[in-house]
């Protein structure tokens, strides 16, 4: 973030009598509260001056304004203070949209949250085509608070208003103009000569002066905007459970669809001011920032070392994750040989990574031309004699560490020098992958998450042989594919799979102590998962599963709690959604339903495992359920920082979220544990140890907490002090 010393606001008042105020916060041009007292005393001024005939509002470096400073945000949720929120209804409102001389918005680039708020306070906006426009605060947990929900459906229309806010749904200007957000399109040469002109002839009345929070021509009758409304808060009962700012957002829409745009303001600026201290609003802006943090590596991007370019990638495998990573790669103009070790294994792959791309153009991501271009830079490939001149291996086979080796040893020795060597293993630990292999320094985890093309998340795994440029080259490369680069060190499961094995554990030991899978399944939903830890075997299939059992009971030990539920489930011929039959039932073009002849398999399983005092079920409640599934997780998460596998403890929240699934408005693993308090975790645990055993026995990381009070996520010693560093 700039420092206010860098932040500026200019204004120039040309011989033609308009003032051009120009925002510079670079390098989106954000809303820091500098900025904004800046631009009241500009505004104040040019009012107050003779020779000011109209005004100009731009934006510098070819950008309007990315919106209020969202550091500013977690200053307040840090400090409590609410005076660094801005008087934006007297701007807005009163010295813009009300100022007795015109504004005019010249915009480029983009212009999302406070910057659209504040080109719609003006009387008109002249725009270049390709700029992007928004209303993006509700992913923020708050709602706009400077007009824009207001104004916005006075401009466009309910529907298309309802869609950008409730959706955070990004449009070009080029759309703007059509729906009556925009005034005028040109080139951005011609941008502030128009917006010049414009602003001239509002002030000579040649042009309507229009005031955006008077109109009501697109509101359309208070019966139809009522049904809208209607509609929508039913769409948000189901899209945002538990997000109050969905529900904040219609009834302040609502507000000014029945008692007018003045009264809608003043009821936007006191929720926006509810909202903004509230706990789903520091979750979401604390996953915001922690989310642009994750690619700050010390050693690596902090020693002006520059990323190499990587324009041809090698992938040995072309099943599921292998066909998953080639697509991204594709889809941004890397050219792929994708090596197989037959022809029909090679076909299956090339096939699976078309309909990869069909199905993103079906989804309109991708157009009938770029699905053909991504095509035609793959190849496909039977040995090695394509990996000459790659500048990246990635093998995506099967968890079977021998022949991982073998691998391995093969492409150090054809592979050129600079050729980074990638493995796609979800759990084998690094060392033991190359251990084969004489360049120590090259080798490099690149732990995709299926499906690999839609997944967000890219782990990045570090030995403390691998270089930082390969870290670097590959956190670059993780961009250019749109991916989240998240540094991790090396063990068994590096942080994700390492974090979450207990989650998978303890949904097992729940059902052999007696609990309804299908109820469990039920309260993590609730709680925000995406499914409950049941379905999601069935979806991720138990091949994984099966093949890491006993990597992870090797390495975990005692608290590893080993359980042969996934092995009935095959033996009955269970598969999950693979074969159409798992703890659900799936079938094509339905939602999958709870299959009651699992329960023959369930009640095997309870037989053999011997768990359940006195043979009767436990009984717990739905907060019990849900405490026996996630404190493990976190107690595990503990360890993981403490011996520093992750740089800091927001990287483990992003991890969470991306790679989990872990609701992204209760801030991740890590920020929610806080929220919970470390004493109450390590109290359960305590508990649940002694009635059922190590599996819940609390980590030294989280007794140290619970007896200091200190957050599970405030820096150690250790995690400060990079010698001690397993990385």
């Amino acid at each position: 973030m700039a420092s206010p010393s860098t932040m500026r606001l200019t204004m120039e008042v040309g011989s033609d009598g308009v003032a051009l105020i120009t925002i510079c916060n670079l390098p989106v041009n954000a809303l820091h509260p500098t900025i904004f007292d800046g631009l009241s005393e500009k505004y104040g001024e040019a009012m107050a001056r003779d020779d000011v005939k109209a005004i100009v509002l731009t934006g510098a470096a070819g950008k309007f304004c990315g919106g209020f400073d969202i550091s500013t945000f977690a200053r307040i949720h840090r400090t409590g203070d609410m005076s660094l929120l801005p008087d934006s209804i007297k701007l807005a409102s009163h010295m813009m949209e009300e100022g007795r001389k015109p504004s005019v918005a010249a915009i480029q680039g983009l212009a999302l949250g406070g910057g659209l708020e504040l080109t719609m306070a003006c009387h008109a906006r002249i725009s270049t085509p390709e700029a992007q426009l928004g209303l993006p605060e509700l992913t923020l947990g708050i709602i706009p608070g400077s007009g824009g929900t207001q104004r916005l459906p006075r401009l466009v229309g309910l529907p298309k208003a309802l869609e950008m806010m409730l959706q955070s749904k990004f449009i070009t200007a080029k759309e703007g103009k059509e729906r009556g957000l925009i005034d005028a399109l040109c080139s951005p040469d011609e941008l502030i000569k128009i917006s010049r002109h414009w602003a001239l002839e509002i002030a000579s009345y040649h042009r309507p002066w229009i005031k955006s929070l008077g109109r009501t021509d697109k509101l359309g009758s208070l019966s139809e905007a009522r049904g809208l409304l209607t509609m929508a808060r039913q769409q948000v009962k189901k899209i945002a459970v538990n997000m109050p700012q969905y529900q904040a957002c219609l009834d302040v829409i609502e507000e000014g669809v029945l008692f007018g745009g003045h009264a809608g303001v003043l009821k936007e600026y006191k929720v926006f001011r509810e909202l903004v201290p509230s706990q789903t609003s520091r979750a979401l802006v604390h996953v915001f920032l922690a989310q642009r943090s994750t690619t700050k590596v010390p050693g690596v991007t902090d020693v002006q070392l520059k990323p190499r370019p990587i324009r041809k990638v090698a992938i040995i495998g072309g099943g599921l994750m292998g066909s998953g990573i080639a697509t991204s790669l594709l889809i941004s103009n890397i050219s792929v040989v994708l090596k197989e070790v037959n022809p029909q294994f090679l076909q299956k792959g090339q096939k699976m990574i078309a309909a990869n791309l069909e199905g993103l153009g079906k989804r309109g991501s991708l157009t009938k031309d770029k699905i053909n271009k991504s095509m035609s830079l793959l190849k496909g490939a039977l040995d090695y004699s394509e990996f000459k001149d790659v500048d990246m291996v990635i093998e995506a086979v099967i968890e079977n560490i021998s022949l991982k080796q073998s691998i391995f040893s093969d492409i150090d020795k054809i592979c050129p020098p600079h050729c980074i060597l990638a493995t796609n293993t979800s759990t084998i630990d690094l060392n033991i992958v190359g251990e084969k292999t004489k360049s120590q320094d090259r080798i490099i985890g690149a732990h995709f998450f299926s499906p690999a093309h839609i997944m967000p998340l890219l782990e990045i795994v570090r030995t403390e042989k691998t270089s930082p440029q390969a870290i670097l080259d590959l956190i670059t490369l993780g961009k250019i594919i749109k991916k989240v680069p998240v540094v991790v060190g090396n063990c068994t499961g590096f942080a994700v799979n390492r974090t979450f094995f207990p989650y998978g554990q303890s949904s097992k030991l729940l059902v052999s102590l007696g609990i309804d899978l299908f109820r469990i399944d039920r309260v993590i939903s609730s709680f925000g998962m995406p499914m409950g830890p049941f379905q999601l075997q069935d979806v991720a299939g138990y091949g994984v599963g099966l093949a890491v059992k006993q990597i992870y009971a090797a390495a975990f030990g005692e608290r590893n709690f080993s359980s042969n539920l996934t092995d009935l489930m095959v033996q009955d011929g269970r598969q999950g959604k693979n074969n159409g039959k798992g703890y659900y039932i799936y079938e094509k073009g339905r939602k999958p339903k709870p299959d009651p002849s699992v329960q023959h398999v369930i009640e095997e399983y309870r037989k053999r495992a011997k768990t359940m005092p006195g043979g009767k079920p436990v009984i717990l409640t739905d907060q019990d359920i849900l405490e026996m599934i996630f404190f493990p997780v976190v107690n595990e998460a503990c360890r993981v920082m403490d011996e520093n596998v992750v740089i800091r403890a927001s990287d483990l929240d992003i991890a969470s979220i991306l790679g989990m699934g872990f609701p992204k408005y209760r801030g991740g693993l890590i920020f929610w544990a806080d929220t919970v308090g470390a004493p109450y975790i390590h109290s359960r645990l305590s508990k649940w140890a002694e009635i059922y055993g190590a599996f819940f026995k609390p980590s030294s990381y989280l007794g140290r907490r619970a007896k200091s009070g200190m957050p599970l996520s405030a820096p150690s010693t250790s995690l400060q002090d990079p010698t001690r560093s397993r990385m």
